[in-house]
């Protein structure tokens, strides 16, 4: 088979991720891999996997990105793939437009993944266009029909994303060299009980909340320190600052330490005692909470989305009710105060079980 998968950059994030993945998979399955995007710091790894990169600038959100229709039918007409895949709205647009105006008879099956709760709209709704409708979990299944109501049920397959359980071993210790670093970088964390939040830092994902369970936690006796690994981008500042002066009002900003954005999220991981995610909206998916678990660390989060399916079948003891600060805190001590059950094994999420399942539907695409 010959796939091309199409998004608008390849640079950081939970979908250019999965499209290396995808790719990757198909290459060393003896398929041909094509992914068409803007560019970007990812291209090196897609193309050292064997994949091929095509540069089109189809990112832009912009009624200009239309011009860029033809190029990519014409594209589509001399390479003959059998999949196009679309991952995202802005390049959706233009592959679907640039597909319509193909003969039914020769041009390839479409296929989309709809990555998260999008806004409803006309712009969004190309997501749910494919011949096959990937839904990263079964929350974005509802979503899907309960929004998008031409969209036939049995045209939607749910694909869970997925961790390679040899990258998030069980236990794993950090190389004592960086265990060193942390340490001396980080002195007011030794002996005391590590509450991770690992997320960019935006109002919807939790932060504050996440203040507010350390403050009950010392307010209980706990020796517990919480750590925010996730940047802010220049429109988040202000609220980064907001969450600072809530640390310092509330008598806790010695117990919080805002880390930025980290390329080493796996160690900072295993030495946190507990993992948490608080997002006030719901997790489409949420990789990370699947990654810890896979570590073997208890995950506490609020019970909807994506992480709720994944702690269902793998630690329900860390669910807590949506914005119940007070459960978090009273789960939180719990655990903390007992020797808790690891997670348990993440069968139903693995990496290989999402590139399966995906080689299966364009195996099988209509």
């Amino acid at each position: 088979m010959k796939v091309i998968q199409i998004l608008p950059e390849l640079n950081v994030g939970g979908v250019e991720r999965g499209t290396l993945e995808v790719a990757a998979f198909l290459v060393r399955e003896g398929h041909e891999a094509i992914v068409i995007s803007n560019g970007g710091r990812l291209v090196p790894a897609l193309e050292s996997s064997g994949a091929r990169h095509v540069k089109l600038p189809v990112h832009r959100k912009s009624p200009t990105s239309l011009f860029q229709i033809r190029p990519l039918r014409r594209l589509l007409e001399r390479e003959k793939p059998d999949i196009l895949h679309i991952r995202s709205r802005a390049p959706g647009w233009i592959a679907w437009l640039a597909w319509r105006g193909m003969d039914p008879s020769t041009r390839p099956h479409l296929v989309s993944t709809v990555h998260g709760f999008y806004s409803v709209n006309a712009y969004s709704a190309v997501m749910t266009r494919g011949e096959r409708v990937i839904a990263v979990s079964e929350s974005i299944r509802n979503y899907i029909l309960t929004r998008y109501k031409r969209t036939r049920p049995e045209h939607i397959v749910v694909i869970h994303r997925g961790v390679d359980p040899a990258q998030f071993p069980r236990n794993h210790r950090p190389p004592e060299a960086w265990i060193t670093e942390w340490e001396t970088a980080f002195p007011e964390l030794t002996g005391r009980r590590i509450l991770l939040l690992p997320a960019r830092i935006t109002r919807w994902k939790g932060q504050m909340d996440f203040l507010r369970v350390i403050r009950g936690l010392q307010d209980a006796g706990i020796n517990v320190h919480g750590i925010i690994a996730g940047g802010a981008g220049s429109s988040k500042t202000n609220f980064e600052n907001e969450l600072k002066e809530f640390a310092r009002q509330s008598g806790i900003d010695q117990r919080v330490t805002f880390l930025g954005h980290r390329n080493d999220l796996r160690e900072v991981m295993a030495v946190s005692d507990i993992v948490m995610s608080l997002s006030l909206d719901p997790e489409a998916f949420g990789r990370v909470t699947l990654e810890a678990a896979a570590l073997g660390k208890p995950v506490v989060a609020y019970n909807h989305g994506g992480v709720a399916e994944q702690l269902q079948l793998i630690f329900p003891d860390g669910l807590v009710p949506v914005g119940d600060v007070d459960e978090a805190i009273s789960r939180t001590n719990i655990l903390l105060r007992q020797d808790p059950p690891a997670p348990g094994p993440i069968d139903s999420f693995t990496l290989q079980s999402m590139l399966e399942k995906t080689l299966s539907v364009y195996q099988n695409p209509s």
